[in-house]
């Protein structure tokens, strides 16, 4: 996976293109063509307000999915920091 550094876009700019592996199997912006995509992070420090984000966007997921836009969450560590 390429490893460059790009910046964030600002409004009306195009979101940067993106391969990321997911819980949910190899995603790109592409895949999000036509849809809304909501982004969403927390901090390295992944303090515990982080997970009740977490957890409001997974509770309201299918109003989102109903309305046409998919979430993404972000984690910033590797995936093995998981493990």
């Amino acid at each position: 996976m390429d490893q460059t550094h790009v910046g964030l876009p600002r409004l009306n700019e195009a979101a940067p293109d993106f391969d990321a592996d997911t819980i949910s199997g190899r995603r790109t912006l592409a895949d999000y063509q036509g849809k809304w995509l909501l982004l969403f992070s927390h901090p390295a420090d992944f303090t515990p307000v982080c997970t009740t984000e977490f957890m409001a966007f997974a509770a309201r997921h299918e109003a989102f999915t109903q309305r046409g836009c998919e979430l993404l969450g972000l984690f910033p560590h590797e995936q093995r920091a998981l493990d």
